[in-house]
């Protein structure tokens, strides 16, 4: 009972625990450790939903069974890094220097069983297709994800529900491939939120073309709140940019802080996602009708407005803070010595969320009847909690 109500259950019953993972390139080693402490406390996901390198986990997550999913992250991170032993051995501005010369490997020679540079350039090669259009050739990660998941498995049991996010290239929408949708995902599904332009090229799906999600939005928030499901749910959303950092003072952290506030989740952002949700669901609860008289198109709004379910949400937000070694190109820079550094951060960060538990106690949450989704904020070792209104 003590541990059914340190993880939130007791509302309605049994919640379903949801990570949501942000895209960040290499930085997505900082989700294996968040993994690896929900793993190791009991509480493993129901359903994963990604953007970018947060689809490729999440994909990884769902698509194998419990006992298997950290085992499988690791040979996949693995498997697109090369071995490494002198970055364990470096400090300061000798790692970092050393981690820049990982990244010139990257642009250079491509990431095994991730992509490979296009020779000749297509800077000197007249227009070809859609899937060319790219300095890189990310096809090796479609075998890489065959290997690593078990895409048929998702949404059954023993495994979790997928949801990725990837934007239409003719209309600039933001699309979400779900195996709760009657279409099955496959690796292209995966690689196509992951698809960054112009180093990666658009990822074909049925009809149309995708690149990364992150074009649109860079976390998968939406996904979660627009679902009609009535569980209760814990959401855990690990981002790896943080929108907010000291003034630059060189070119380097010019490029790095650019890079933060274009792919960050703005706090604003994510409270207005939440308190869109609390006032759609204050509307249905209290039974307001439509007064559109005979506009059918404000009815029928309306109507789809009411139908929602009295769910309680908490939102757990962990950003990554970055060490000193890191540059404007970390998002590239896949050496294990900088994967296990990253992966220790999200395990710390992680375990930090779990022992403070803020969704357990009913002095954060105020009025979780009347406004059911709740925002807890871990940052820089402190942790917030709101009820956006």
């Amino acid at each position: 009972m003590a541990e059914q109500q340190k993880n939130g259950a007791g509302h309605k019953g049994k919640r379903e625990v949801v990570l949501v993972l942000q895209g960040g390139g290499a930085l997505g080693a900082y989700h294996i450790g968040a993994y690896q402490a929900l793993h190791e406390a009991g509480l493993e996901p129901d359903w994963v939903a990604g953007i970018s390198i947060g689809a490729i986990n999440a994909a990884v997550i769902a698509g194998n069974k419990t006992g298997e999913r950290l085992a499988a992250l690791d040979s996949l991170w693995d498997s697109i890094s090369r071995p490494d032993e002198t970055g364990r051995a470096l400090h300061g501005s000798w790692l970092r220097w050393y981690n820049q010369y990982n990244v010139a490997e990257a642009m250079t020679l491509g990431q095994p069983n991730f992509w490979f540079p296009r020779i000749p350039s297509p800077l000197v090669l007249p227009p070809n297709s859609a899937d060319q259009a790219s300095f890189y050739d990310t096809s090796p990660m479609l075998a890489t994800l065959r290997s690593h998941v078990n895409f048929e498995g998702l949404g059954k049991a023993g495994y979790g529900r997928l949801s990725v996010g990837a934007t239409r290239v003719d209309t600039g929408e933001l699309v979400f491939f779900d195996s709760d949708d009657k279409q099955p995902l496959g690796p292209e599904h995966v690689l196509a939120s992951g698809s960054l332009p112009p180093g990666f090229p658009a990822t074909r799906v049925g009809e149309h073309h995708y690149w990364d999600g992150g074009c649109v939005s860079n976390t998968p928030l939406n996904a979660i709140l627009d679902d009609k499901g009535s569980s209760d749910l814990l959401v855990f959303m690990i981002d790896l940019w943080n929108a907010e950092g000291r003034l630059p003072t060189s070119m380097d952290e010019v490029a790095w802080r650019q890079k933060q506030i274009q792919y960050a989740s703005r706090s604003a952002q994510i409270e207005t996602l939440c308190q869109v949700h609390n006032l759609r669901h204050s509307v249905a609860q209290h039974g307001l009708k439509s007064e559109a008289g005979g506009d059918s198109a404000t009815a029928a709004a309306e109507g789809a407005v009411l139908d929602v379910p009295t769910r309680r949400i908490d939102i757990v937000h962990i950003i990554y803070h970055p060490s000193a070694e890191e540059s404007s190109f970390s998002d590239a820079e896949f050496s294990r010595s900088s994967i296990a550094r990253r992966r220790e951060a999200g395990l710390h960060d992680m375990k930090a969320a779990l022992d403070h538990a803020p969704w357990s106690r009913p002095q954060l949450r105020a009025a979780p009847q009347s406004a059911p989704a709740a925002l807890h904020r871990l940052q820089a070792g402190a942790f917030t909690s709101l009820v956006p209104r």
